[in-house]
């Protein structure tokens, strides 16, 4: 997902391309006022795909929530007062935009937005694209309902020209309005006072960027397959579902972490659970987003951890539920094909339980990707993930160890 930073121009709305690398993030800085609603009318001609932007500004009086947002790359500004715009600009280098009722301003006093408040449904019904007067409008929902009204803006405006952006008073609202119908708003105008929402907001967009990059994975051979008694595993439940050649990073090691596959797959005795891993014992080590780790025994309801795939893109999921049951274990070792590393993992004896290979089928296409760990042989091959193995509180760290 990319950031834009506040140019007044109007991007093109909810594009559908999914290309989402490498954000430029974009923040504006907008001053208090007490904006009239305002009927508004927006072109609903189609917008060609191309890179999904965000916009995000920042509506504040303080300067040291103007200083974090400028800092992390957001330099647009709106303003109630030109006098406070004047103060900032001649301190830091921002494109500062002004609020005249229920219009903004740019500096060459040009209209490039519309403020429009939406408290009952008769004002939703004012907000549609053949309405609009502008090419951008930011919308203040007001009257305690958020979400709902914002997923019917997102439905009207998708495939239109212009920027469609929600004022939110925290970084929670901004999350809220950013994945209304999974595709979100254009942006969200931030209203607030406190830094830590500028923080935890830049936090957000930096999680959702790294989800559509690829890890490196890595074959391993296996070197030792043994049964060996009873022991405390985890199974993970997550609010989402898992499809075939996707699961969590697990191991006994952080330098070495196996793809567990989900229970995703259908079987004569048990049905699919895709939304499960049979992740392993309490002991072992789980990967999370920010490039840390986590126990197993560590996880609990709400808790985030990153689903991977046989060809190693990623994605956040949160989690729903974790079991802790008593279960007889297998131990699996395998060594790194291209090295001298190797990893161990624990896993529930169990045919439901798996490893993802990579394997392919006929063409070269993928073939069902996992070995359930009952019908796994030393020799076979699965996939790892290669990281350091030093770790404090779950953080990566550069120190001396030895893991066996």
């Amino acid at each position: 997902m990319a950031v834009s930073s506040g140019s007044a121009k109007a991007l093109p709305c909810f594009q559908a391309s999914a290309s989402l690398l490498a954000p430029q993030t974009q923040r504006t800085v907008v001053a208090s006022a007490s904006p009239r609603r305002a009927s508004v009318r927006m072109r609903a001609s189609v917008a060609a795909p191309a890179e999904l932007k965000k916009t995000v500004w920042v509506w504040t009086e303080n300067r040291q929530v103007m200083t974090a947002a400028v800092e992390r790359g957001w330099s647009t500004f709106l303003f109630g007062s030109k006098d406070l715009g004047k103060d900032w600009s001649s301190t830091a280098r921002i494109n500062p935009l002004f609020i005249d009722g229920p219009e903004i301003f740019n500096g060459e006093n040009q209209k490039v937005a519309v403020i429009s408040q939406v408290a009952s449904p008769r004002e939703l019904e004012l907000v549609q694209p053949d309405n609009v007067e502008a090419e951008n409008i930011v919308i203040d929902f007001r009257g305690g309902w958020q979400v709902i009204p914002a997923e019917n803006i997102v439905a009207a405006f998708q495939g239109c020209r212009g920027t469609v952006l929600a004022v939110s008073t925290n970084s929670t609202e901004a999350q809220v309005f950013l994945e209304a119908l999974e595709q979100g708003l254009d942006g969200v105008v931030l209203k607030v006072d406190d830094m830590d929402d500028i923080i935890k907001l830049k936090d957000y967009f930096d999680r959702r960027n790294e989800s559509k990059s690829q890890l490196p994975l890595t074959k391993a051979t296996v070197s030792k397959v043994e049964v060996v008694g009873m022991g405390d595993r985890v199974c993970v439940d997550l609010c989402s579902i898992m499809r075939p050649g996707e699961g969590l990073l697990v191991g006994s090691y952080a330098r070495g972490m196996f793809l567990v596959h989900s229970e995703c797959l259908e079987t004569n005795y048990i049905a699919s659970r895709p939304f499960r891993v049979n992740a392993g014992p309490v002991h072992a080590y789980v990967t999370v987003p920010g490039g840390k780790t986590s126990y197993l025994s560590e996880l609990r309801s709400g808790k985030e951890v990153i689903v991977v795939d046989q060809n190693g893109l990623w994605r956040t999921a949160i989690v729903g539920r974790v079991k802790t049951e008593s279960r007889p274990l297998i131990l699996v070792e395998a060594k790194d094909n291209s090295g001298d590393d190797t990893y161990s993992i624990f896993l529930q004896n169990a045919e439901t339980v798996a490893l993802i290979t990579p394997d392919t089928g006929p063409s070269g296409r993928k073939a069902i990707p996992a070995i359930p760990v009952t019908s796994l042989k030393v020799g076979d091959e699965v996939l790892v993930r290669k990281q350091g193995g030093a770790r404090h509180t779950g953080i990566e760290i550069q120190e001396f160890i030895v893991e066996k």
